[in-house]
């Protein structure tokens, strides 16, 4: 049976379909999970304490889990950060789990921005984080074990869903959870189930809140990549890949090694949650609102022809230029130090050295001439290996990184600060 909240907001709901999906929706719901950057860690103070557009979050006042999602202590406040409540310790989860500053409103304020230059009206979105710190993919799945103060995410998110529809319909305005923000895969950097798994997560968010809100529109899973941990890692992989293989339930927003991070290489601070939560917004604004068929910059087939290959990429916005203020990728790998962040190893490992890379003169492709034919079952990867005789670092940055970025113009609406889309991380076996 449907809680009583979801009943209540079918009606509701079947108009937002009718009337063009999103556009016309009183409140959108958008919820947050994953692990430590998804809540913040080590980005404290908190920056974005401003909210222009009347952006909500559901504060959760003095109560403790569990939560009843009919509580009168939840209640609706203006999205500044941090989100929620700051964690007394560590581990944490919700409703005490926030560490500091989280992308959510950068990215709410960004959407805002964006629906009133380029709408002319206003967009609200409603926010909540659910994740768990330094927690892998098994605790934040539907019907996760319990650890400790572990294993509550999902719960949390449906606990988050009822209270929301509950407190729209009270407010007589039309509700509906548009998406999920996930920060996460540091913990599954290993993990060769982490796809399947991922996509789980998104297949319950999308039937359960479905169930809750009475919305027949799915949820679009909006993922960024983690490049701090582990080379070649799975998860950095299958962020990127479930874009192109389910690309209706996600997409990739971007890599975050052009972010600038804390003095772990692992963490972001405020500045660069906030960066992330702008793109994040931009890439909402563009699937969810626009229904722009956007997709970031990455990889579309390789030509190999001997010694020479040629990367063709789908690019946002034309041309491929690249980054002049982070330092050359692999200075202490001698074979790599001319790939400005693209690595090829041979079938059986062993690094080829590149000679140069070059941005092909259609503007979305790059030219690698390597010093000897890496052959087939050849590694091409970017960004996927950190240093291993000296572990070198963007100045507040992270390991892994490259220097391929796209042409697109936009600039944050709360940083100020440009955005173009940097090439993802990836790892493409030659034919």
């Amino acid at each position: 049976m449907l809680h009583l909240a979801a009943s209540l907001m079918i009606a509701s709901s079947a108009r937002i379909d009718k009337e063009g999906g999103w556009m016309k929706t009183d409140w959108i719901g958008i919820l947050g999970t994953g692990q430590s950057l998804s809540v913040g860690a080590r980005a404290m103070p908190a920056i974005s304490i401003e909210q222009p557009f009347g952006n909500l979050k559901l504060s959760t006042g003095d109560l403790k889990w569990p939560v009843d999602p009919n509580d009168p202590g939840l209640v609706l406040t203006p999205l500044v950060e941090p989100i929620g409540h700051l964690a007394p310790n560590y581990p944490s989860s919700w409703p005490l789990n926030i560490d500091g500053e989280t992308p959510h409103t950068g990215a709410a304020n960004q959407i805002s921005s964006m629906a009133m230059d380029k709408l002319h009206r206003n967009v609200l979105t409603v926010h909540a984080a659910v994740g768990e710190d330094g927690q892998g993919i098994v605790y934040l799945k539907k019907g996760a074990p319990h650890k400790g103060l572990n294993g509550r995410s999902f719960e949390g998110g449906m606990i988050v869903t009822k209270a929301e529809a509950r407190l729209a319909k009270a407010a007589r305005k039309s509700f509906g959870v548009a998406s999920i923000f996930v920060t996460h895969g540091e913990s599954d950097c290993g993990n060769p189930n982490y796809a399947t798994e991922l996509y789980q997560l998104w297949s319950d968010y999308n039937h359960d809140i479905k169930e809750i809100t009475g919305q027949t529109q799915d949820l679009l899973m909006i993922v960024s990549q983690q490049n701090a941990v582990m080379d070649d890692s799975v998860s950095t992989q299958a962020q990127w890949r479930l874009g192109i293989d389910h690309p209706e339930s996600f997409v990739c927003a971007c890599p975050k090694y052009q972010y600038p991070y804390f003095t772990d290489a692992v963490h972001l601070n405020a500045a660069g949650y906030q960066l992330l939560g702008e793109k994040y917004g931009q890439v909402f604004f563009e699937r969810v609102l626009l229904r722009h068929n956007w997709r970031p910059l990455q990889p579309e087939k390789i030509d190999h022809r001997g010694t020479r290959l040629v990367v063709h990429f789908h690019v946002p916005v034309r041309p491929l230029v690249w980054d002049t203020t982070m330092p050359q990728p692999h200075q202490g790998t001698p074979e790599w130090s001319n790939g400005k962040g693209f690595e090829v190893r041979s079938s059986d490992g062993k690094r080829v050295t590149i000679n140069s890379a070059e941005i092909g003169r259609d503007g979305r492709s790059v030219v690698i001439t390597c010093a000897t034919d890496p052959g087939s079952k050849a590694d091409v990867t970017y960004a996927m290996v950190a240093e291993k005789q000296k572990r070198t670092q963007p100045s507040d940055g992270t390991v892994r990184w490259g220097l391929l970025r796209d042409s697109d113009p936009f600039v944050g609406s709360t940083s100020k600060l440009p955005q173009p889309n940097y090439c993802v991380a990836f790892k493409w076996i030659l034919e």
